[in-house]
């Protein structure tokens, strides 16, 4: 008997963890409608379309999310195109499979730099994303499948969903904490989005991992051997090696010098508990001579997206310098899964049906795009304050204020309060004080300075980089010139 081209239903269920019977069965209807309703449906590849819609929903329950997510899953797309009505999905399945499954829908629409209506549908996504992210990871699990299929899609189309995959779809699973699908994503949609830098990229890689890779397999066991020697006997020490996208990015800050980015490999060391974490960076201090600042502490204080670590650059011994990572099975899973495996970790799977409404950068893009009226703000502003590569700085309280690369004091101080914002009147960075157009770093110790006659200049348009501080900014503007004001009362309708 032929092996089938598609993950049978067995291949899912087997990954899931903590299977109910309930939950089987639902999936095994889900399974059998679906292979009917695109029954005779083809890929590009000349595939069974009902692959796709299997690997969709094996993907998902890798991430050990719910039934009733990977059902959908399945039935993603037996609306759009089995042109299935989406009663029969109701009545069938319930009417929290048929939310999930067209919501998935909707998203159908958006493409790269889409046409308005395709912006019109990612606003109503983000609405349903920050009540239940499960439409968001059955819209990723599609996407994933699809990139690594890439190569079957017509070449005319293979670049535009490349950058898409890029631009929208890593940066969302980054935003929500899972690596492992944001790796998946740049490592397959990097060489078609930028084939030129693609291969350079792969040729710094082949040069500087030969030494590296060596040193890693050498440095990984001695970590092991003294972590057992010092009763911490079962860490699990293993590498990895920082994917193609990841790397052309940071080298690209980094005056394309490979010399300049020390965690193109980097060392995992695996425990079983938070003390068993700072144990372990003890030993490894012991035996390794740390780099001076260096030193990242992320269980005390996560990343906004969930990331939890320590991380720590040791001198090699042979002039070279290596990262260590170290963390909890717990951690690691989050690391890799983010919020999918936080609740598989804390809840249990039937929690995820909550999915999405604690998840602070969502609730605020559902505010703040309601304020954006036209199409191409939303897309310009969406790229350039949640879709950007992040800092994360302090308030003196030691908070988190998660901002776009490139912020100044004054996005800072708009993150805080917006009455913060338009008193603002100088900034101390570390305790040193600054001008107010200073790019801020990760780790930063922010301090906003206010006056009560201070007020927002026109020139803090250039300095501000988020969406929020300049939208601030122009309405303080506005409301202190008479003639604009005047302007905007009987004209602005009409303009």
């Amino acid at each position: 008997m032929t092996k089938p081209s598609h993950p049978t239903l067995q291949d899912i269920l087997k990954v899931i963890k903590k299977p109910t019977n309930e939950g089987n069965a639902l999936i095994e209807k889900a399974y059998a409608f679906a292979l009917k309703a695109h029954e005779g449906q083809k890929r590009y590849s000349g595939e069974p379309y009902f692959s796709h819609v299997a690997h969709a929903a094996l993907n998902l329950a890798k991430i050990q999310i719910d039934a009733t997510t990977i059902a959908a899953g399945l039935l993603h797309d037996t609306i759009e195109d089995a042109e299935i009505p989406p009663k029969v999905i109701e009545k069938e399945f319930g009417k929290e499979v048929l939310y999930l499954v067209e919501g998935v829908t909707k998203l159908g629409k958006l493409k790269y730099r889409g046409v308005e209506r395709h912006v019109e549908s990612l606003r109503k996504f983000f609405v349903a994303v920050s009540n239940d992210a499960r439409v968001l990871l059955i819209k990723l699990a599609d996407r994933l499948h699809n990139i690594q299929t890439l190569e079957h899609v017509p070449e005319a189309k293979r670049k535009r969903i490349a950058l898409e995959t890029l631009e929208i779809h890593a940066r969302l699973a980054d935003r929500l904490g899972m690596a492992k699908w944001k790796s998946i994503f740049e490592e397959f949609a990097f060489p078609y989005a930028y084939p030129e830098q693609y291969e350079k990229v792969q040729s710094i890689i082949k040069t500087k991992r030969v030494a590296d890779e060596k040193y890693a397999e050498k440095i990984h066991r001695s970590i092991q051997k003294e972590l057992f020697i010092n009763g911490i006997k079962s860490a699990h020490v293993d590498y990895r090696v920082k994917n193609s996208y990841s790397l052309w990015r940071k080298l690209a800050r980094k005056d394309m010098d490979p010399e300049k980015v020390f965690d193109i490999l980097a060392v995992r060391v695996i425990v079983d508990t938070v003390e068993e974490c700072y144990r372990a960076l003890g030993v490894i201090h012991q035996h390794w001579h740390p780099v001076p600042g260096r030193i990242k502490d992320y269980i005390a204080v996560p990343k906004p997206n969930g990331y939890r670590s320590l991380h720590t650059t040791i001198f090699r011994g042979d002039g070279g310098i290596i990262e260590i990572q170290i963390r909890t099975d717990e951690m690691h899973a989050e690391a890799q899964y983010g919020i999918a495996a936080h609740l598989a970790y804390k809840e249990g799977a039937g929690a995820s049906s909550k999915l999405g409404g604690d998840i602070a950068w969502v609730k605020e893009l559902v505010k703040w795009q309601k304020s954006v009226a036209k199409s191409e703000d939303f897309l310009e502003h969406l790229s350039m304050d949640f879709f950007k590569h992040r800092v994360f700085v302090f308030t003196p309280n030691g908070d988190v204020i998660d901002l776009p690369e490139d912020s100044s004091p004054i996005d800072f101080a708009y993150a805080i309060h917006s009455d913060i914002g338009n008193h603002l009147s100088g900034a101390k960075l570390n305790g040193k004080l600054i001008s107010i157009d200073t790019k801020l770093k990760n780790g930063d110790i922010v301090e906003i300075v206010t006056k009560e006659n201070s007020s927002p200049k026109r020139k803090w348009l250039d300095y501000a980089k988020t969406t929020l501080a300049k939208r601030h900014i122009k309405a303080y503007l506005e409301l202190s010139n008479p003639i604009e004001q005047f302007a905007k009362k009987f004209f602005g309708k009409k303009r």
